[in-house]
């Protein structure tokens, strides 16, 4: 009986196994960062669409208020922070920085549970603010809004 000759080689060899893998090394190296940075970014959409949201409720207060955005307590604004919130959420209350209900209160590594810099309430002007951490380091993500809708990243967590 003669004997049949194999078709060629199979599988991979280990250069080619090597080959592939380094290529994906080199596409992760690129890729992990990128999608870390693009998460984190993501995540202060959040405080932005509270500034929002608050700013409209203080403007609604204002017009009924004759123009005064000075509340007596943050309640009256009728803002309820929804989901498990990443940041805490600030208003001023006679001069005072007070944070709204049901945003976040870890204190570690980052203490939310203090006002950003620049949270003040006049009868005719406002600055509201978060505070958050958004990528487990000891930096806070701070952010204010005023009146004019004049929205800032005043302290960035994700550029550190």
């Amino acid at each position: 009986m003669p004997r049949r000759m194999l078709k060629g080689p199979q599988g991979f060899t280990l250069i080619e196994l090597m080959i592939v893998v380094a290529i994906i090394g080199v596409l992760a190296a690129v890729a992990i960062p990128n999608f870390m940075r693009y998460q984190a970014k993501a995540r202060q959409a959040e405080a932005k669409l509270a500034l929002g949201d608050i700013w409209l409720r203080a403007h609604l207060y204002s017009e009924i208020n004759n123009g005064s955005f000075a509340v007596a307590d943050v309640a009256v604004l009728e803002y309820v922070v929804a989901g498990t919130p990443r940041y805490s959420y600030w208003y001023a209350v006679g001069g005072t920085p007070t944070a709204i209900p049901g945003g976040s209160t870890a204190t570690s590594p980052c203490d939310v549970n203090s006002a950003p810099t620049g949270i003040a309430v006049s009868a005719g002007a406002f600055t509201a603010g978060a505070r958050g951490n958004i990528d487990s380091d000891s930096t806070c993500d701070d952010w204010i809004i005023n009146d004019l809708r004049n929205i800032s990243n005043t302290v960035d967590d994700v550029a550190d």
